[in-house]
């Protein structure tokens, strides 16, 4: 797979990089997101995510120092579930570097990802983010970043949704995927029951790729 810059080059890893990471609860369900590397060393952290967050439509990744990588903003209106990503801290007027849209029909869902710094670069998110198992692909179909439950090595048992693993492939910019994990945890919380009558109420994505 060719390495595809799209936040940052430093996330761009040259070794397939598998990131622990940990959604806290400071104070409210939902306060932030910590991701660390194999060595424990932070790599990414996203604060102010409580209750107020949903109603501002905006979250900001940041590396361990705090500096701010990269904007999610929820766009309105819109007819389908759509959010924007920004390089660094928004500004008034910035255009966004790509975007995230749901679409569902007749039952079944999809979550496409455009980039808009590279025309025949997108990406399709498939699974269910609600359980933590989803798949990235891109334009070729390969997979580039995996969502997936975290087992404790040393008691070989399955870590609360809270906490789960986000592996990235060599050539992947991580902060992309990081910035794509934000959007799904907010599509998924906005899966509440009165929307979606008798279904399931996570990021359900039907499988289009062959096994």
């Amino acid at each position: 797979m060719k390495s595809e810059v799209i936040v940052e080059e430093g996330f761009v890893y040259k070794d397939e990089t598998h990131l622990t990471v940990s959604k806290t609860t400071l104070f409210f369900a939902g306060d932030g997101y910590t991701a660390y590397d194999c060595k424990g060393e932070l790599v990414f952290r996203v604060d102010s995510y409580g209750p107020g967050t949903r109603d501002s439509g905006e979250l900001v990744l940041m590396d361990a120092s705090g500096r701010c990588l990269l904007t999610v903003r929820r766009k309105r209106p819109s007819l389908h579930q759509r959010w924007e990503g920004f390089v660094g801290e928004r500004m008034e007027g910035e255009k966004p570097i790509f975007s995230v849209r749901r679409s569902s029909i007749i039952g079944r869902c999809n979550v496409e990802v455009e980039v808009y710094t590279n025309p025949v670069e997108e990406y399709q998110i498939e699974g269910s983010f609600a359980n933590r198992q989803c798949t990235i692909f891109n334009a070729e179909k390969e997979i580039v970043a995996e969502i997936r439950r975290k087992v404790d090595a040393s008691t070989n048992v399955i870590l609360g949704k809270d906490v789960f693993l986000l592996s990235v492939k060599p050539g992947f910019d991580g902060a992309f995927g990081m910035g794509l994990v934000l959007v799904l945890d907010q599509i998924d919380g906005d899966d509440l029951p009165d929307e979606d009558e008798g279904g399931d109420h996570g990021m359900d994505v039907e499988p289009t790729h062959e096994n």
